[in-house]
């Protein structure tokens, strides 16, 4: 017995020197080497036509914005692949775009057990030198999604690129509702729910949009033009942590169209004070003439992406939780706004936000009138004393 008792405790013994003195590396088997990812997204190659724009994400359904040799386009550049810059940190997810000269749409439907109809088009910021098509466009493909809320990321042009934000850029926005409106019927899309969301520089085009369809639509009616006739009038505007707006106290404040659609605007307050008050412009040029269904959140804790943190990392945006701050659940403000103006019922139905602009435009126009010469001058507008002006 003595002697099995001591040969249990030498096994033992030996076994614990095994596990805390582990075989040599030469002596293991070695683990297989990590596969590379698979589809990971990667720009189009150049050919002799216009450059064919590849799908963000999976399923992704693209079209370019333009037929080609169309005078929006720049002939000399319409060739040139895009340029993806890619996540170093999650394989496969594409942080933005630059180099694009065939701006495009790229569409996402819902299954229609939960289609409301809805489209949001998403236009992403970046200053106008890129395009941040992860955060601000390919992540609220899932979130709306499960609202039933079909989506469509664009792909404008740049100023970097030799592009002028208040016309190029504009007009980009302004085809992409065309475009989509066009195909409404083929991807399950009520036209009347057709709207847009723009994020910084992108939000810059989204407020430009919302005022300014009627005289691109005027423009663009010629005989020729496919699209003639059908309206890039959004249905509602997303404006977030936007660029200056038409309504900036440097530029030349369009007339407002009776018929504007509703908006929901959200930014951050002090800490991101020159875009809160480029926001508080389009606001104002709103509450001006009692423009129905326009809604504002300036967060008391709120950062501009891009901005350099203590810790030596940059803010980021879109849906990013914001270290648990209100700013963080802007989305959720939106969904609540969105389902009370009835962008979130079954297609086909009538929605509150269509009711009311009827309503409106039944009543006489107030003593400013619509964008007329007795309407208050927007307030704020530049750079505010003593901020910097951002990058965004």
């Amino acid at each position: 017995m003595k002697t099995a008792t001591l040969l249990l405790s030498v096994l033992a013994v030996a076994a614990a020197n095994a596990q805390n003195n582990p075989q040599p590396a030469a002596s293991r088997a070695t683990l297989a080497p990590l596969p590379a990812p698979i589809g990971a997204p990667a720009p189009g190659p150049a050919t002799d036509g216009p450059y064919a724009p590849q799908p963000i994400l999976q399923g992704g359904v693209i079209l370019p914005l333009y037929p080609p040799g169309s005078s929006f386009l720049n002939a000399a550049r319409v060739r040139e692949p895009e340029h993806y810059n890619m996540n170093q940190s999650v394989p496969g997810r594409i942080n933005s775009i630059v180099n694009i000269h065939n701006p495009s749409i790229e569409v996402h439907t819902v299954d229609r057990s939960i289609n409301t109809g809805t489209a949001i088009i998403l236009v992403a910021g970046g200053g106008h030198r890129t395009l941040n098509v992860g955060g601000e466009g390919a992540d609220f493909v899932p979130f709306f999604g499960n609202y039933g809320v079909n989506t469509i990321i664009l792909r404008s042009r740049l100023r970097s690129d030799g592009y002028n934000p208040q016309t190029d850029e504009v007009y980009d926005a302004l085809q992409s509702i065309r475009l989509v409106r066009a195909y409404a019927k083929e991807w399950n899309i009520d036209p009347n729910k057709i709207g847009m969301m723009g994020f910084s520089a992108g939000a810059e085009l989204t407020a430009a949009a919302a005022v300014l369809y009627d005289d691109f639509d005027k423009k663009n009616a010629s005989p020729g033009d496919p699209l003639a006739g059908i309206s890039s009038r959004p249905d509602f505007a997303g404006i977030i942590y936007p660029g200056p707006s038409p309504f900036a106290r440097n530029r030349a404040a369009p007339p407002i169209p009776r018929n504007v659609p509703p908006a929901f605007i959200a930014c951050g307050g002090s800490g991101d004070r020159v875009h809160a008050v480029w926001a508080m412009e389009y606001f104002n040029a709103m509450l001006d003439l009692s423009v129905p269904n326009v809604e504002m959140h300036i967060y008391g804790n709120g950062r501009h992406p891009g901005d350099a943190l203590p810790d030596g990392s940059r803010m980021s945006g879109g849906l990013t939780d914001r270290n648990d701050t209100p700013f963080g659940t802007w989305q959720i403000r939106y969904i609540d706004w969105f389902r009370d103006l009835g962008f979130l019922q079954k297609p086909g139905i009538e929605t509150k936000a269509a009711k009311d602009i009827t309503t409106f435009l039944s009543q006489p126009p107030g003593p400013a009138g619509p964008g007329g010469p007795g309407r208050s001058a927007p307030t704020g507008g530049q750079t505010p004393p003593g901020a910097a002006p951002r990058s965004r």
